[in-house]
């Protein structure tokens, strides 16, 4: 945005609008199925949407019901987001619809939670909903309804040069919403749109309360959206109460240190609640689900040379996933959402897909994403897989 529009609101939504245009690249009157939550994200993108002239329909899945999580009648607030995405399709003027889909987020994500728990893994469901519901289902529910493309409030952006689109950070790196998209494929990315992307947030509020949007001041969701106030523990222990269940505490060397109250307690890279003294700080560096032991050890143990992935998914210019590892194709590799990539290579370990990093990195858990861009354009997602097992890095 430039300094003019920065201080004309009006001038500020209208140069929004040819972003989002520009984003969806289609001529105006096509069809666009506009994923809404009731968030201001979503909002604002089918509001821009319309403005550009296109035939938007609004599509609302009712996924969860945290009264339902947490056993506490009047709790739902997923019920509220519907109540706001309803309000602001009445307002915007366009259809909307809202689809149950909660059984399906039950199975694909929240039991896949609990489950992930249970074998010592640090999942992250946010990836699981858009590879799975949103990004599979309702991109079929678009489909039906006649659409030319879907568009979500997610900022990341899509660059359609080339032979094929390419999938981008947001220009907004405060915002950036690429790790958790890493899953998505090509086919899903050549009906996909991102009208936010290339916007930071503070400019997508603005154009909210420029447009007469309600939920201007909405807040953003921090949490796990089936997670009832951060508590994952709460979900578990209601869906697998045996994860529950007690075992020790070991040191690397052997030594039984204490006892834990179940393993779902505890991520690898954990210092806080374990609640034994050597004298000397310690980590959570692995967990063994099956012995239901929680393995700690010093912070350099935390230390990875390598990591193998599964489900693995390649948006780069090699012919898949396998072909880049055995081409040993230099890979800047992100290990979790709020740490910044790091230099490394694909290749194989243990016969599966694997990243080498050029130096030791710090944290890496199983479960957790593995997120990859080009070195040579570090804006670009090349793919990425889910954290099978780790090698250490000394001893």
């Amino acid at each position: 945005m430039t300094l003019t529009t920065l201080d004309n609101p009006k001038a500020a939504a209208d140069a929004a609008v040819e972003a989002a245009r520009a984003a969806v690249g289609l001529p105006a009157g096509a069809r666009v199925v506009a994923a809404m939550s009731g968030g201001v994200d979503s909002t604002v993108t089918a509001a821009l949407l319309a403005r550009a002239g296109y035939d938007v329909v609004g599509v609302t899945l009712q996924l969860y019901d945290h009264g339902a999580a947490i056993e506490k009648k009047g709790a739902c607030c997923a019920g509220q987001d519907i109540h706001d995405a309803r309000t602001a399709a009445e307002a915007i003027g366009i259809p909307h619809y809202v689809l149950d889909y909660e059984s399906r987020f039950r199975q694909a994500v929240i039991e896949d939670f609990a489950d992930a728990y249970l074998r010592g893994e640090t999942p992250i469901p946010c990836v699981r909903c858009n590879q799975t519901v949103k990004f599979r289902d309702l991109l079929d529910v678009a489909r039906d309804l006649g659409a030319e493309a879907l568009a979500t409030g997610h900022y990341v952006r899509r660059d359609a040069g080339g032979n094929r689109p390419r999938l981008m950070r947001a220009a907004d790196p405060t915002r950036d919403q690429s790790y958790f998209l890493f899953a998505t494929t090509g086919e899903q990315l050549d009906f996909l749109r991102f009208p936010l992307g290339g916007l930071p947030k503070s400019e997508v509020r603005r154009v909210a309360a420029e447009l007469g949007l309600a939920i201007a001041d909405k807040p953003d969701s921090q949490d796990i959206c089936f997670v009832p106030e951060g508590r994952y523990t709460t979900v578990i222990d209601r869906l697998r109460p045996h994860g529950a269940e007690p075992g020790d505490i070991v040191h690397m060397d052997g030594r039984v240190l204490g006892r834990h109250k179940g393993v779902t307690r505890y991520t690898i890279g954990q210092r806080r609640g374990l609640n034994v003294a050597v004298g000397e700080p310690l980590f959570v560096v692995r967990i063994d689900a099956d012995a239901r032991q929680v393995i700690v050890g010093p912070r350099e143990a935390l230390l990875t040379a390598a990591l193998t992935l599964k489900e693995t998914n390649w948006l780069g210019e090699s012919a898949s996933f396998e072909a880049a590892c055995e081409e040993a194709r230099p890979v800047l590799a992100r290990v979790r959402s709020t740490r910044e990539p790091v230099a490394g290579r694909l290749g194989f370990a243990e016969g599966q897909p694997a990243v080498v990093f050029e130096a030791p990195e710090e944290g890496v858990a199983p479960g957790q994403a593995c997120v990859l861009y080009a070195p040579e354009d570090p804006e670009r997602v090349l793919g990425g897989g889910f954290i099978v097992r780790t090698v250490a890095a000394y001893g």
